[in-house]
């Protein structure tokens, strides 16, 4: 049972779970792949906050993954084990390669140890979980993650736990996939994919149960605007409850709901053959 729910034994414990890792074989990470990672707060390089909710949280150490995996081409690696990451919802699987190189990469559903994985963007391997190729040779409707939007630049989405992308057609240089927000894009032929669905998919499941876990996860508490004094946001003040008829908005005056965040001028807009919609499009059938 991946996901234990704790007995009610008290406030903090009832309605709480934890995930049992069991995917995981390797408890200590591997030392030539880390590096430190120094906390900020939330704070600018001015050292004011530009992001509240931030600070404290458990000591950790970044592990260095593999996103592009290019220069490994053509070398077979096997998996040396399967380690937890504290900086992402994923395992991530270290892999041993025969050159004596060694990499960590995200760890697909079914990776076991002594399994062996291949890259190549030049041929067309076998399609097997953990294979890294280019769209151009992954065959029609496979599962697939870490793939990359642009050519040479590493995997930029499906990266998290339990999400997979659908690799639906292929037209001249453009493959078409379906990621698991709905959206149905065009990406580049040449750029390179995972094949199988990223591990841990209990990640989900799992229910903090108490404010303490978020304190550990590095997350603070968050004071409404309304709730704060006039001098302090734009929401607050008044006598009583009120928000003042005024639009969400941060501390420093920025709309909060309904602004843009996409540049519209990047070309990649234009590759987007249909947006994203509710997540039960989401849903690979």
């Amino acid at each position: 049972m991946p996901i234990r729910v704790y007995k009610p034994t008290s406030n903090g414990r009832r309605n709480a779970s934890v995930n049992l890792h069991t995917e995981v074989t390797k408890k200590e990470p591997e030392r030539s792949l880390l590096a430190p990672m120094k906390k900020t707060g939330g704070r600018n390089h001015k050292g004011i906050i530009t992001v509240r909710g931030r600070g404290g949280g458990a000591k950790r150490r970044y592990r260095k993954i593999d996103f592009r995996r290019r220069d490994r081409d053509g070398i077979k690696g096997t998996v040396a084990g399967i380690e937890y990451d504290p900086n992402r919802s994923c395992h991530i699987a270290l892999i041993q390669y025969e050159d004596g190189v060694k990499r960590y990469i995200p760890a697909p559903v079914g990776l076991k140890d002594g399994d062996t994985v291949l890259s190549s963007s030049t041929e067309a391997i076998e399609p097997e979980r953990g294979n890294c190729m280019s769209l151009r040779f992954i065959p029609l409707g496979m599962s697939i993650h870490c793939v990359e939007l642009t050519k040479g630049r590493g995997a930029q989405v499906c990266r998290s736990a339990g999400v997979a992308a659908r690799l639906m057609n292929r037209e001249g240089d453009y493959a078409t996939i379906l990621l698991p927000s709905g959206e149905l894009r065009r990406v580049h032929a040449d750029c390179r994919a995972t094949i199988g669905q990223v591990g841990n998919t209990d990640h989900q499941l799992r229910r903090l149960g108490k404010a303490g876990i978020n304190r550990h996860l590095g997350r603070r508490p968050k004071v409404r605007g309304v709730a704060m004094s006039h001098h302090e946001h734009p929401l607050g003040g008044g006598e009583g409850r009120s928000k003042g008829g005024r639009a969400p908005v941060s501390a420093s005056g920025t709309l909060a709901k309904g602004g843009g965040t996409r540049n519209r001028k990047k070309p990649s807009q234009d590759l987007i053959i249909r947006r994203r919609k509710s997540k039960r499009y989401g849903q690979l059938k």
